[in-house]
């Protein structure tokens, strides 16, 4: 294994992805340092330094905890007057609704919620908004509904920011409302005793990095220390044990691709061990449909648990993915897991459709230079349940932030999401296209935003993105993929992939680290599954090791390995432990190729 320089690694100037592959690290001196300083391997060093973790935080890094990373409830903005009234509520008997967003980090949220309000006798309604029916985020019938039923407080979780209206509706019922929410917010904020948000202008936490689920965890842990200083926890009533719901925290952070530092790095850490312990019977019946068997890691959370709870607001009842994370029979929890995998693998072959459409459209669109700094396409009766995801596709494919909108045949609106890349803010540019007056509804965060727009205004959408992006068109097109080090196929051994893991769990703003395997022929290639690519590659001494790359089928990356016999070819991936069929080897999951010139 060997460190590498600056400039274009390998010489290689343009991948088949069309990237110029470099070092992450300039210099080696703050690895070699990190590694001295705390007795770690150097290639451990390189990874923590590529990161910028500072000489002084690695310990923290390494180890960290919910305790020290957990700031203090005053510093977040309305958190005690949040905490306090919901306090109030559970110590007066009061109904407390829940209203939350229907993806993995709303329903993880109001799952967070409900079961430590019920673990402390309190009286809970909780509601999960049908996509197709309600839409995203509160509405007027639904506060009417809940004040109906008795609820006095309503508190919604991952949405409420931007629900004027039916905020304002629910303050004329007589419900206090408490928001908790995470979302870019307008100047102005809706009607509430607390909005809960630490990305609210006055907020002055530095937590504005957190999902819903990690703001709910603070709350949470207010509420608790609120009631022990009442004296709640007496005379019966035992107090909960927060850390056991942290599995649904990090679940929630890990699919809300939130960046993976400070607190929510945490989360991430000590949520998957308790997840592993298996104790929540719905999580661990979904494992089980699911066939994982490995222990959790962010790549299940991601790939495998949270679509098949995704699967439930895209294309069925949102509630199911909540009746399953607060399932305590097992036979129950076993047949709603079963049920989401099935609406999981018909919201596969909806969005397979919608996606080749879309890809259709996009490269129509953007023609032979493919200059444009923005991918947005529109289609006739696409399912709205899958829109996210085919963005998030167009966004990977193209490596430039994507919108995918959709229509009902003869209307006047349509609805879609929007997936970014690193460096271009999409919620604030739809922001600024909701105050321009071109959309109707729209609001989001950094990497995601969701949207409604009149038909005859995608155009001028278009050209407003178009506007705002093309001073980062030069970095978007200029693409570089940063690699941690060099290693051939015998060097790329289990020992280094569980040192490696010291410095995980990976992901958002903390990437799994890259390497380059140089020179390496294909032996073996074919299709597997839908869309991706197996093989096995092979070093100049013969040692062999098997790869993968996801979604590569009908790509150039995907051509090339499947052509290429000839000569070697240059590889970057990311190395990971297969397990299968009780054996444990190295594989590669394959994020680049290059020819050697």
């Amino acid at each position: 294994m060997t460190s590498t320089g600056p400039g274009e690694l390998l010489g290689v100037a343009r991948s088949a992805r069309g990237r110029a592959w470099r070092s992450r690290l300039v210099s080696g001196r703050d690895a070699l340092a990190i590694a001295e300083r705390h007795e770690l391997p150097e290639i451990l060093g390189r990874v923590l330094a590529g990161r910028q973790v500072k000489l002084e935080e690695v310990e923290g890094f390494l180890n960290p905890t919910v305790r020290s990373s957990m700031p203090q409830p005053s510093a977040v903005r309305d958190m005690e007057a949040g905490a306090e009234r919901l306090a109030q509520a559970i110590m007066r008997s009061e109904k407390i609704a829940i209203i939350s967003d229907y993806d993995v980090d709303g329903v993880a949220s109001a799952a967070l919620l409900t079961r430590f309000l019920r673990s402390v006798g309190a009286d809970v309604e909780t509601h999960i908004p049908d996509r197709i029916n309600e839409g995203y985020g509160p509405s007027v019938a639904a506060v009417r509904d809940l004040h109906g039923r008795g609820a006095s407080l309503l508190l919604t979780l991952d949405c409420g920011v931007l629900a004027h209206d039916p905020l304002a509706k629910a303050a004329d019922l007589g419900l206090d409302v408490v928001v908790v929410d995470h979302h870019q917010p307008g100047e102005i904020l809706p009607s509430a005793l607390a909005v809960i948000n630490p990305n609210r202008m006055d907020d002055l936490s530095g937590t504005g990095y957190l999902c819903a689920a990690g703001v709910t965890m603070i709350l949470v842990a207010a509420t608790s220390r609120m009631l022990r200083k009442q004296n709640w926890y007496r005379e019966g009533r035992s107090e909960p044990n927060l850390l056991q719901w942290l599995e649904l925290v990090a679940l929630a952070t890990v699919c809300d691709v939130v960046p993976l530092v400070g607190l929510n790095r945490a989360y991430v850490v000590q949520g998957l061990k308790i997840m592993a312990r298996r104790e929540n019977v719905g999580l661990a019946a979904l494992a089980d449909v699911s066939r994982l068997t490995r222990r959790p890691d962010p790549y299940a959370l991601g790939f495998v648990l949270g679509p098949r709870l995704n699967a439930a607001g895209r294309v069925g009842q949102a509630s199911l993915a909540l009746k399953l994370l607060l399932a305590t029979d097992r036979g129950e929890a076993s047949s709603v897991a079963l049920e989401l995998e099935r609406l999981n693998k018909q919201r596969q072959a909806i969005e397979m459709r919608v996606v080749d459409e879309a890809a259709a459209q996009a490269e129509a669109s953007l023609g032979r230079e493919k200059n444009a700094p923005v991918v947005l396409v529109a289609g006739e009766d696409w399912h709205p349940g899958v829109l996210g995801l085919v963005a998030a596709r167009l966004k990977e494919r193209f490596g430039l932030p994507s919108f995918a909108l959709g229509y009902a045949h003869g209307q006047a609106l349509a609805s879609g999401s929007g997936r970014s890349v690193s460096g271009v803010d999409l919620g604030a540019a739809v922001r600024a296209a909701l105050d321009a007056g071109i959309l109707v509804k729209g609001g989001g965060h950094a990497m995601a935003a969701g949207l409604t727009i009149p038909c005859d205004r995608i155009g001028e959408f278009r050209d407003f993105l178009e506007r705002r992006f093309a001073s980062a068109l030069d970095a978007l097109t200029r693409h570089w993929l940063d690699i941690d080090a060099v290693v051939t196929a015998s060097g790329a051994t289990i020992e280094l992939i569980e040192l490696l893991e010291q410095a995980g769990p990976y992901g958002a703003a903390n990437p799994a680290p890259l390497f380059a395997l140089p020179a390496h022929r294909v032996v073996y290639a074919d299709a597997a599954g839908s869309d991706h690519i197996r093989c096995t590659i092979e070093g100049a001494d013969r040692t062999r090791i098997k790869a993968i790359a996801f979604r590569s089928l009908g790509t150039e990356l995907g051509e090339l390995l499947l052509s290429e016999r000839q000569h070697p070819l240059h590889f970057v991936g990311r190395l990971v432990i297969d397990e299968w069929n009780g054996g444990r080897r190295p594989a590669l999951h394959i994020e680049d190729v290059a020819s050697v010139s």
